[in-house]
């Protein structure tokens, strides 16, 4: 399985396995194909929880536990929007630190 990962990784190049361009190319095959899309995702997940809380407080603005668990949801939503961007942001210093 790890054979076929690495040769997919390597379709369409003349270049060997290896060699510390190939590495790079692998390295940003996924971040491309998989990290980057997760924490795309996992934002639009935080966003949807944050909105979804807004709705709740507003909803039942007359009752007190609505508001405090549409507030909950609102402050976990902007929880998790900031660690994914934090991660995000992260995650590209390194990559640039290291020159990839």
């Amino acid at each position: 399985m790890l054979q076929n990962l690495i040769e997919k990784a390597y379709a369409g190049t003349t270049l060997t396995p290896g060699t510390p361009i190939a590495t790079d190319t692998l390295i940003q095959k996924i971040l491309d194909n998989i990290v980057n899309p997760m924490i795309t995702l996992m934002i639009g997940v935080a966003v949807v929880v944050f909105l979804w809380g807004v709705f709740e407080f507003v909803q039942s603005a007359e009752s007190p536990d609505g508001r405090k668990k549409g507030g909950m949801h609102m402050l976990f939503g902007a929880i998790g929007m900031f660690i994914m961007v934090t991660s995000y942001g992260i995650l590209n210093l390194i990559l640039g630190s290291i020159g990839k």
